[in-house]
């Protein structure tokens, strides 16, 4: 019991130097959480010892990613999760300890397969190019199924607690990054749209209180990330989201000029979405996309070379196909001093909403030699 009370205490040193209420030189800090870490591993049949030291490995984990060693940061986590799973069972408080560590350890795991802006660098999958390595995706994945649990965690607690109710909504958000890092864009929509309507529900259960203002911003942050991930779901998967209601009615105009880009005919998408071919129509004329493209000419040295505007541009554009919009460009572009004339190699890319890997764009066409045929998607 001595050995335990000094434990402790030794935690709440530790959790002062870390919420920054006490001073601790970097060498200080270090040589006081080893310390912390191999007492409470001499005490990991006490349940609270075991769950404090699942946070302190956390914490260390946390310091080697910092110093930039990903690979003792990852297995110092691994053990953390370890002791903090023994932990869950006792106390709901340890459970949620548990929760959370899952899921940042997911977030750990994922972050190759994300850019600079935490967006998605492979949105489509392995099946569109270069898609991430073996090892990355092997890494995604694991760190899906982690957020996963995470998931039935913070679902095995009791709902009637607006902490547990918010963990659950923020647990599936995360869900959905991580299924969008794999390109499952279907599925990340689906558990977005899931944990938009739990956040909604939190902001309608305690108005005013700090859960309502957290979900506000929630809810702003899965608006902006549905909006994205739309861009990306092929006309089966739009359909298949709103047979399952997991298709808000605000985003359908985004999704009926979703399905127009992909060259769908009206008449398609009312039938299938199950709207009006009026609404439709409608849904078209007052709703613009930004079309973005850009064309390249390879020169003697085998390089893909750039052009400048208006052949490197945009434009905003209301009901048409991505082929439409392309198949202008092309013509105007074969009549210009910019191409390179017959057997020149060119190419052209066209995107929805921003410039970016090819793979993601919505029309591309090679010309020259032994070229592909043009290829809208």
């Amino acid at each position: 019991m001595v050995q335990r009370e000094a434990v402790l205490r030794l935690d709440e040193q530790w959790a002062r130097v870390r919420a920054g209420d006490a001073h601790a030189a970097p060498e200080e800090r270090d040589r006081l959480l080893d310390e912390l870490i191999g007492a409470l591993r001499t005490l990991t049949d006490d349940p609270r010892c075991a769950a404090l030291l699942g946070l302190r490995l956390a914490d260390r984990a946390a310091l080697r990613f910092a110093a930039g060693d990903r690979a003792s940061a990852l297995a110092t986590i691994e053990e953390g999760l370890r002791s903090s799973e023994r932990a869950a069972v006792h106390s709901p408080e340890f459970a949620r300890w548990y929760a959370r560590g899952l899921i940042n350890h997911g977030v750990w795991l994922a972050w190759p397969l994300s850019d600079g802006t935490r967006l998605p660098k492979h949105p489509l999958g392995p099946a569109a190019g270069d898609g991430p390595s073996a090892m990355e995706r092997a890494a995604g994945e694991r760190a899906r199924d982690l957020t996963r649990t995470a998931v039935e965690v913070w679902a095995g607690l009791d709902q009637q607690d607006p902490v547990n109710r918010r963990g659950l909504a923020q647990a599936k958000v995360f869900l959905g990054d991580r299924l969008a890092e794999l390109g499952f864009a279907e599925d990340a929509v689906a558990w977005a749209v899931d944990a938009e309507a739990d956040f909604r529900q939190l902001l309608l259960a305690y108005p005013g209180a700090q859960e309502s203002e957290e979900a506000e911003e929630a809810l702003d942050h899965i608006g902006r990330q549905l909006e994205l991930r739309l861009r990306f779901l092929a006309f089966d998967s739009l359909v298949s989201l709103r047979t399952r209601g997991l298709l808000p009615e605000r985003l359908l105009p985004q999704a009926v000029v979703a399905a127009r880009i992909q060259g769908v005919e009206e008449a398609d998408i009312a039938a299938r979405l199950r709207l009006g071919a009026e609404q439709v129509g409608t849904m078209l004329e007052v709703t613009p996309w930004l079309a973005v493209w850009r064309f390249e000419v390879r020169g003697p040295d085998g390089l893909w070379n750039v052009l400048q505007h208006p052949w490197h541009s945009a434009t905003e554009v209301r009901n048409r196909t991505a082929e439409d919009v392309a198949g202008e460009l092309i013509r105007g572009f074969i009549g210009s001093a910019d191409c390179p004339g017959e057997g020149g190699p060119w190419r052209v890319f066209l995107w929805w909403h921003a410039e970016g890997d090819p793979e993601g764009a919505r029309f591309r066409w090679v010309s020259g030699p032994d070229a592909p045929v043009a290829t809208p998607s």
